[in-house]
């Protein structure tokens, strides 16, 4: 696949980016080597292959999900501008 000097001038401006005449035959032939690799990865027959989540075959360990902390909320609350009901208040932000 191959890209045009007027796609790369039209993606410049949307992008807002400056890019001068010796860069734009630059980039024609760098994303023009991009676009075959893509190309090429696409051309690559995956229907045997099963999907993966990762890479590796990492483990996750995992910890007993307990309880470590004692409840201290009337500790914090006492030094809270405003509570009501064990909630934080808060000023309104939108109207």
């Amino acid at each position: 696949m191959t890209i045009s000097r007027e796609d790369i001038e039209k993606v410049a401006v949307l992008a807002r980016i400056r890019v001068d005449d010796e860069q734009v035959s630059a980039l024609e032939n760098d994303l023009g080597n991009i676009l075959d690799l893509v190309d090429q990865l696409s051309a690559a027959d995956t229907d045997a292959v099963e999907p993966l989540a990762h890479p590796l075959d990492a483990v996750q360990r995992l910890r007993p999900d307990e309880v470590t902390e004692t409840n201290q909320r009337e500790a914090f609350q006492a030094i809270a501008p405003a509570t009501e009901n064990g909630l934080y208040l808060v000023p309104r932000v939108i109207e």
